[in-house]
């Protein structure tokens, strides 16, 4: 039996504290994003002519785009090389990449200084194909459309089938119902189902594709400053990278949003997958160090990991605990089965990955005539806090009303 046929909404109460924290948070961060809106970018960050990019763009955006590499490697895993088990994993892989290339998008628009222009990449009189961040742009709003798209079966089947909403609004179930059992209506979401049945493949093919591209540049963005990055992370290879290491982290992640899932409604973790799907996580791992290592050799930049800088420190703190640590810890079978090693070792996956992203675009950037070093405000990280926030909680409202995790009473995805 298929994932897609046994899931169905979490019935779990929606508002509990930690959805009220949540809330908390958001309504800072928005009350910030406000402030910036009226009076500038220079008015609440520290962002200057110097640090024209911040956390915004090093956690926001690039650890945002990686983290949510999940999507794609799995979808690759279960749709191209048909590996039928992992089905399980797919659809939360897929909403956590679809909300993480949203917010990544929200995030643009409070970084931009003339956010207004965001959609100029639309028109092809302002293309660039020279520019790595226009390639960049025109890829992930492209996959944006495509994950929507390969979400949609979902929404449909959420229509057909069992419906859930939650406690606040169960009052409105008789009318939602009523209204979702036209005939018109159910009719239309069998076309739809059938449309989307056929050209499934080609989103799938074109989610990794685009991915492929946009990850790999998202590193070329740094490969035009070779001077004002410190020689432990400017390469040429930077692309490569960048791409290894978001292939590296898209399992870790998927394991890690999973597992998160499961303590917060309460339910037992898929261990049979999990245990499964990190089998794969030391080959990407090892691919990635082998790379980053090799880099390191070749431009004989190796004697820079012992000058005893502050950035020799977070590349050896990126190194060892974001890489070779999870590394050896994957290889143990019973790391694999337990479900804290499990978790605390695709943790640290993902905490590299976000360390190497910061350490690229924050720790690595030695712009030449900064009077002083950048640190991010509190309006700043109260707006990235919000970010985070609002996604975890868009993810527990969409999970509570649509058929993304595995049913409980239907057992588990063969």
């Amino acid at each position: 039996m298929r994932h897609a046929e046994i899931a169905a909404p979490v019935d779990k109460p929606l508002f509990t504290p930690g959805v009220f924290a949540l809330l908390g948070l958001i309504t800072i961060g928005l009350g910030f994003a406000v402030y910036r809106y009226i009076f500038g970018l220079g008015s609440m960050t520290n962002l200057n002519d110097q640090y024209p990019w911040g956390i915004w763009i090093g956690i926001d955006v690039a650890s945002g785009v990686a983290l949510a590499a999940g999507g794609f490697t799995t979808s690759a895993l279960a749709h191209i090389f048909h590996r039928e088990h992992y089905h399980a994993v797919v659809r939360p892989a897929l909403l956590t990449a679809m909300l993480g290339y949203t917010f990544v998008a929200m995030s643009l628009l409070v970084d931009l200084g003339k956010y207004y222009n965001i959609w100029h990449p639309l028109l092809p009189s302002m293309w660039q194909g020279n520019s790595a961040l226009f390639e960049v742009a025109m890829c992930v709003m492209c996959y944006l459309i495509v994950l929507y798209l390969e979400f949609m079966p979902i929404v449909l089947e959420g229509i057909k089938g069992k419906r859930n909403l939650p406690a606040p609004l169960d009052r409105f179930r008789g009318r939602v119902d009523s209204l979702l059992n036209q005939k018109w209506l159910q009719s239309l979401a069998d076309l739809g189902e059938r449309f989307f049945g056929r050209i499934m493949f080609l989103l799938i093919i074109a989610g990794v594709v685009l991915s492929t591209m946009h990850q790999s540049s998202l590193g070329a963005l740094m490969a035009i400053a070779p001077y004002k990055v410190h020689p432990l992370w400017y390469t040429p290879v930077m692309s490569l990278l960048f791409f290894l290491s978001a292939v590296a982290v898209g399992y870790p992640m998927v394991i890690l949003e999973s597992m998160w899932a499961s303590k917060s409604f309460g339910r037992k973790p898929e261990m049979h997958v999990l245990s499964s799907l990190a089998r794969f996580i030391p080959l990407f791992l090892g691919i990635y160090l082998a790379a980053k290592i090799s880099d390191l050799v070749i431009r004989e930049a190796v004697h820079h990991l012992w000058e005893g800088s502050f950035q020799s420190t977070m590349f050896l703190a990126e190194l060892g605990l974001g890489v070779i640590l999870p590394f050896l810890l994957m290889l143990s079978e019973r790391v694999r089965r337990s479900p804290a090693g499990l978790f605390t070792a695709a943790a640290l996956v993902v905490f590299g990955v976000m360390f190497n992203r910061i350490n690229v675009f924050i720790t690595a950037y030695q712009p030449p005539y900064a009077v002083q070093p950048y640190i991010p405000s509190v309006g700043e990280i109260a707006i990235t806090v919000a970010m985070i926030s609002g996604l975890v909680l868009c993810y527990r409202v969409i999970v509570s009303v649509l058929p993304v995790l595995p049913s409980e009473e239907g057992g588990h995805a063969r």
